[in-house]
């Protein structure tokens, strides 16, 4: 691939974003990012994903230059909807995907980072929406996303604005998880991905299904979707296992069967 590059350590891959200076997102960052997800998917070496960006930001934004090729509202609307299908896509994927976010994620790089299931955060980052200053708003579902985090509140400020704020901030507003030195984001979170790839593959495809649940369907729909999935993880090998070490004080080696 041109602009993703990914190693694999101890069932984490972690993937980087290298698109100098700002990782900017092209048409084809986006399709290489579905690419990757088409790679990993079926790999059972790769049980988490960590995504950052090399360099100064995660991602600055989208690919302004490319707008200037598109010639009508129509090719505008298409492009937005391609985006959108690799980003739901990350969202729904059957493995746990963790941003680690240092410099900035603006316009099309939030809207990447809030499409992952986890995102993690440099003190001093810098997160937002600045497309009203263009004269444009969010296309990678950006207006959507965003109030499911902040609440509708905060998003029209943020949106409004145009300004970002801070990674401490994104925490205290719940877009991000946690805060790190910015030394330290990277290692933290593949610490904290390492943990996770010990858990049964199955048990956390069903997890990320549930989660995914309670965006589409009612309260009520949720709770008998889960107890349908809780008894279906139960047949699985890894539940067995993972019961079986409990009761024997040692950790599970869960084979995601």
């Amino acid at each position: 691939m041109e602009f993703l590059t990914w190693k694999v350590e101890e069932g984490v891959a972690i993937v980087t974003i290298q698109r100098p200076p700002a990782n900017a997102l092209s048409k084809g960052l986006i399709h290489e990012v579905d690419e990757m997800l088409s790679a990993v998917e079926h790999d059972d070496a790769i049980r988490v994903i960590v995504l950052h960006g090399e360099g100064r930001f995660f991602s600055a934004g989208a690919d302004i230059k490319e707008f200037t090729e598109v010639s009508s509202g129509e090719e505008f609307s298409k492009l937005a909807s391609n985006g959108q299908q690799v980003f739901e896509r990350l969202e729904s994927f059957s493995k746990p995907v963790i941003v680690a976010i240092h410099g900035a994620a603006l316009g099309g790089g939030l809207e990447l980072a809030m499409a992952c299931h986890i995102r993690y955060v440099a003190e001093d980052a810098k997160l937002g929406l600045p497309e009203l200053q263009l004269g444009l708003i969010p296309g990678f579902a950006g207006t959507q996303r965003l109030p499911r985090y902040v609440g509708v509140a905060k998003a029209a400020e943020m949106l409004f604005t145009s300004e970002p704020i801070t990674g401490v901030e994104a925490v205290q507003w719940g877009l991000a998880t946690r805060s790190f030195p910015v030394d330290d984001l990277l290692s933290n979170t593949i610490e904290i991905a390492k943990k996770i790839a010990t858990k049964s593959p199955i048990a956390l495809k069903a997890t990320i299904d549930m989660l995914q649940y309670s965006k589409h369907k009612g309260f009520y729909d949720g709770v008998q979707a889960e107890s349908a999935s809780f008894g279906s993880v139960f047949n699985s090998e890894d539940a067995k296992e993972g019961i079986q070490a409990f009761i024997e004080k040692r950790k599970p080696t869960f084979s995601g069967k």
